[in-house]
């Protein structure tokens, strides 16, 4: 009776253990599946990053090639694996991205570039907002250029007329 009763109580213990094991192995899985969603989108804002940066060093041939590597994030993200408000917002950006970093990766004249590059500032902001970056992000603006850009510095480098007007603007938001 005792070996019985000892012999139940071992195989509930067991029971137990294995299916808390199998709880953490899925929750795990789960949250391993909303990093990966989460870092889909940042691949696309350090994408446009880079383009700002190659902007601000009034570099075509950089921009372009930055511009290229945009494209290619783009067109990597997988729409089914995004959450519901990212999946909203994407689809009503993601003709106008494509055809902004075209548009930059295509050409090597900085003043079209610059000019392509404020849609580009928009749209992306509208995904940001809506998706939140792993980063702090400012939005920034040019009187001059009458355009946004955003930025993972507070400090303003301005990609519309880089080193002639460089802190030309101001932070006017923070997206956290």
């Amino acid at each position: 009776m005792k070996n019985t009763i000892s012999t139940i109580a071992v195989a509930i213990t067991l029971l137990f253990t294995a299916n808390f094991a199998q709880a953490s192995t899925v929750k795990t899985e789960t949250t391993t599946i909303e990093v990966a969603d989460s870092s889909q989108l940042q691949a696309v804002y350090d994408a446009y990053f880079t383009v700002k940066d190659a902007l601000i060093k009034s570099d075509a041939k950089l921009t372009s090639a930055k511009a290229t590597d945009l494209l290619a994030a783009i067109t990597a993200i997988k729409m089914d694996k995004l959450k519901s408000n990212e999946h909203t917002a994407w689809m009503k950006v993601v003709k106008k991205l494509t055809a902004d970093a075209k548009s930059i990766s295509t050409t090597s004249d900085l003043k079209k570039q610059r000019e392509t590059f404020k849609s580009l500032s928009k749209n992306t902001y509208d995904l940001i907002k809506v998706s939140k970056s792993t980063e702090v992000v400012y939005k920034q603006y040019c009187p001059m250029a009458d355009a946004d850009w955003l930025s993972k510095e507070k400090a303003v480098k301005n990609p519309y007329y880089g080193s002639s007007m460089l802190t030309c603007g101001n932070v006017v938001e923070t997206i956290k």
